[in-house]
């Protein structure tokens, strides 16, 4: 049993912070901005609070973090209170957040003044995955940091990866996204046009599904985009705040990606439906209105 720190309870942390706990049998010390989320994570999981994330870090072994952005992330680590002003020789940092690579760079240089080391971790699999504790992890940073926090990832994850050195697997995130951004609007095509084919949806799914057209979203969403249930966890905001990232960078390496800007239009537009928080899935309803409105 190692001694951890968790900081950041949201959609996402809030449940893989728990496997720390029921399956890897950790002390975890948590802490949240809404400190009544914190404790209420304590008291479904034991462990305790910590009234900062410089307190929580203290003396942890590992010191993992799951928050919003590069803004969010600079300000618990490198900010008065944050995580990196009492974190140890030796100890490693392992960032959930889907952020820039610039800023896993950084963070990576940070811990190592301090005689610690950072990895670059974001996930794909979203709430279920959290909840489930079957997310894929995308890792950037040096083997040996990564080899000893393993085990305690795969509390949560049922496949993680090092990828290369640090950022790569903010950079990893970042392709992962472009992949499902066109699975995801080709889906919501396909359906739209075999709804106006007049063809029985549940027998073409079940036919095409089991060949070359097949993918995760085609098995777990068709239904729901054509019932037209968008509370899938992560959240049109979120998918276009991953866009803004993969532009920034985009715009440095020289990648041409027009379908991905393209679908990023899209989503500015269920967001002006008023879709901010519906999920990623939401695409279809720019192309059909809910079953019930039909």
């Amino acid at each position: 049993m190692s001694k951890l720190a968790f900081i950041g309870l949201g959609t996402m942390g809030f449940p893989m912070a728990s496997h720390l706990v029921t399956r890897g049998g950790h002390d975890v010390t948590v802490f949240n901005r809404t400190r009544a989320k914190a404790e209420a994570w304590v008291a479904q999981f034991g462990g305790k609070t910590a009234a900062s994330p410089a307190e929580a870090a203290e003396g942890a072994a590992f010191v993992f973090t799951c928050v919003g952005n590069d803004d969010d992330l600079r300000a618990i680590t490198l900010g008065p209170d944050g995580a990196f002003r009492t974190l140890g020789p030796g100890a490693v940092f392992i960032d959930h957040t889907t952020a820039s690579a610039t800023i896993a760079r950084e963070l990576y240089a940070a811990a190592g003044g301090r005689g610690a080391s950072a990895l670059d971790a974001p996930v794909s699999g979203g709430q279920s995955g959290a909840e489930n504790g079957t997310l894929t992890v995308m890792a950037g940073g040096d083997a040996t940091p990564f080899v000893a926090a393993r085990p305690m990832i795969e509390s949560y994850a049922r496949a993680v990866n090092l990828i290369g050195p640090a950022g790569s697997g903010q950079l990893t995130k970042m392709v992962n996204q472009i992949c499902i951004a066109g699975l995801i609007e080709s889906l919501a095509e396909a359906l739209h046009f075999a709804l106006r084919a007049g063809l029985d949806i549940d027998k073409v799914i079940a036919t095409i599904s089991k060949g070359a057209a097949q993918s995760w979203q085609m098995d777990n969403r068709w239904q729901t985009m054509i019932d037209g249930k968008f509370d899938f966890g992560f959240a049109v905001d979120w998918v276009r705040k991953d866009f803004a990232l993969i532009f920034e960078e985009a715009r440095h390496n020289g990648a041409s990606l027009p379908v991905t800007a393209l679908v990023d239009q899209f989503y500015a537009e269920i967001q002006e439906m008023g879709g901010r928080r519906w999920d990623t899935s939401s695409l279809i309803a720019r192309l059909e209105p809910k079953t019930e409105d039909r």
